[in-house]
């Protein structure tokens, strides 16, 4: 793959905390606020770009990605099943149990489409090749796709015929044929593929492995780049359009929000990383920010 020049972007903190593993991050158009979670603290957080405020909610196990639910309260995908939180009491209640066990697997990476279908990926804690892509409807989970380790990526092309899922271990995108009638996917393919590393490979000559990502306006694919320092974006051929230099090395899940839909937010970790490195990077761990030429679109919500 090969890249466009890119512009020089501004990458700032969006708030002042630090998470030790922040993921799904979540834009809330009618409350201009971002959602996320912290996987390892097992907390939802809630960031009022305008001042910085920041509230957060303990659920008892780890909180994989989380979506808005029609009609109010967040889901929350935990290791110990799919929950509604209740924002106001901070209550939780259980929707449906999980399609896995859990005392060797969680929910990582999932977001609802067009139909209000939520679609979630597991990831396994041996990290072994066992983990799935589930869809939740009418209360229950049924499996649509299996045989990977680390769910990420999943994101939708615009007009919602493609779904995209990653395998961050196999450092590979894949790409489906989605029906939004139906949420039936087709046969899988490669979208893209990234070198893994080495062994004895520096950091700094390592490319990263695909981790969460978000689709814009223009049906380009944005991932993030865990260990890589970088922030890419793929043409809908899954072509190399740009490169975004970041100041961590662990960036987890873009998104995009803002009143104009063009402030890309992006997640990032510092769980398990070197003393010497967080002291060279002081923002591991906060919520990113940078503005882009082209929009995001809005998150669907779930139809529970």
């Amino acid at each position: 793959m090969s890249s466009e020049s890119a512009p020089l972007y501004l990458v700032t903190p969006a708030g002042p905390a630090a998470a030790t593993l922040g993921e799904s991050p979540l834009w809330c158009v009618e409350e201009q606020a971002l959602y996320y979670v912290d996987i390892a603290e097992r907390q939802i957080l809630r960031l009022d770009p305008s001042n910085g405020e920041l509230r957060r909610w303990a659920v008892a196990s780890e909180p994989g990605c989380i979506a808005l639910i029609e009609g109010g309260g967040l889901a929350v995908a935990q290791r110990q099943g799919l929950f509604r939180l209740d924002l106001a009491s901070g209550d939780s209640s259980l929707l449906a149990p999980p399609p896995y066990a859990p005392e060797r697997q969680r929910f990582n990476d999932g977001k609802p489409d067009v139909l209000g279908r939520f679609w979630i990926g597991s990831i396994d804690d041996a990290r072994a090749p066992d983990a799935a892509l589930y869809r939740y409807e009418s209360g229950r989970f049924s499996q649509a796709a299996a045989g990977i380790t680390t769910s990420n990526g999943l994101a939708w092309s615009p007009d919602q015929t493609q779904l995209y899922w990653s395998d961050t271990k196999a450092h590979e995108i894949y790409r489906f044929p989605f029906s939004a009638d139906t949420g039936h996917l087709g046969e899988r393919e490669l979208f893209a593929r990234f070198e893994p590393r080495a062994a004895g490979q520096a950091l700094d000559t390592y490319g990263g492995r695909p981790d969460g990502a978000a689709v814009d306006a223009e049906g380009c694919y944005w991932v993030a780049m865990f260990e890589g320092q970088r922030l890419l974006r793929l043409s809908p051929e899954g072509q190399l359009l740009m490169e975004v230099k970041l100041p961590v090395r662990c960036p987890t899940m873009p998104t995009f929000g803002g009143a104009d839909l063009r402030t890309l937010y992006l997640t990032t970790a510092r769980e398990k990383r070197p003393a010497e490195e967080l002291a060279a990077q002081p923002w591991a761990g906060c919520v990113l920010q940078l503005r882009v030429a082209v929009p995001g679109l809005p998150p669907h919500r779930l139809r529970a």
